[in-house]
């Protein structure tokens, strides 16, 4: 199923123990890039949180925040980590000295990550709770992915059916651009007065024609708005953002091709209206997963 690299998701988790908040990020990228943050006493879950997100997203920037506020109990400790407060002193004061600014806010002190810790007994439980809520958060994520999916899905529908518009234009065109070409070609000769047999005149112009023919262009063109059109029907979950990009980008070169072989103004625009809605799908495709 066709799904975009953006989308947000945000999950409030309320116990006993206090209050933790999932809040994840997704923006396009052309491989998996994951950010985690999370306070020190949960940092062990990190791994966990990352293996997981592997393994249900597949590309885009990923950014993974834990806000946790816990609630404390009387028979829980306190432990403060006296060390790192002596040497965030030190820094202090040894950048008071030298600045001669600023004065100690013992309680931003506290808030330094690694400052405090709580002993809690039943730690392992808010663990499972917490990262029970971070699969629920991604669900929500895939399934906003998957609803701008479908927007993004509609988008290249429409602009396929644009191409394909064009495409009939310009096979209906082509026999009378070919034989006006050759008529062309004739009153020149006529008006140069060079005399040439009409049999040398026939294999002169169909070696022309050829050169100039896009049959094959238009015929390659429609087979891969056929193969754009399967990938982003394709129900399953696997990843079509680079397939999709490889086509467009063949898409692309035919349409040069067809832009290069034109012989008539009205073929020429036809061309320039498919490179516009390439690009178009290009610019969509850029935010699929």
């Amino acid at each position: 199923m066709i799904r975009s690299m953006t989308g947000y998701a945000r999950t409030e988790l309320k116990k006993n123990w206090g209050k933790a908040i999932w809040e994840i990020r997704s923006v396009n990228q052309r491989y998996l890039e994951i950010h985690i943050r999370m306070s020190e006493e949960f940092r062990e879950l990190e791994f966990a949180v990352r293996q997981y997100i592997r393994s249900n997203l597949d590309r885009g920037k990923i950014e993974c925040y834990l806000k946790f506020e816990g609630g404390y109990k009387k028979e829980e400790k306190i432990i403060l980590n006296k060390n790192l407060i002596k040497k965030i002193l030190n820094t202090i004061q040894w950048i008071k000295l030298h600045i001669n600014e600023g004065n100690i806010n013992f309680l931003d002190i506290l808030k330094w990550p690694g400052v405090i810790e709580i002993k809690r007994d039943n730690l392992d439980e808010i663990k499972t709770e917490i990262f029970s809520s971070l699969k629920f958060t991604i669900k929500k994520l895939i399934e906003v992915r998957v609803h701008e999916g479908i927007l993004l899905k509609k988008i290249i529908e429409e602009r396929l059916d644009l191409i394909k518009y064009e495409i009939k234009k310009i096979k209906i065109q082509l026999p009378k651009v070919l034989k006006l070409y050759k008529e062309k070609l004739f009153l020149k000769l006529k008006e140069s007065q060079i005399f040439i047999d009409k049999t040398r005149f026939e294999q002169e112009v169909l070696l022309l024609i050829q050169k100039i023919d896009i049959s094959e262009e238009l015929d390659r063109i429609t087979i891969h708005i056929a193969e754009t059109i399967s990938i982003i029907n394709n129900i399953e979950s696997e990843p079509m953002g680079r397939r999709l990009d490889f086509i467009m980008q063949e898409l692309n070169r035919e349409t040069n091709t067809l832009a290069s072989k034109s012989i008539n103004s009205y073929i020429t625009a036809a061309t320039i209206e498919i490179k516009v809605l390439i690009e178009q799908m290009r610019e969509q495709i850029q935010n699929i997963e």
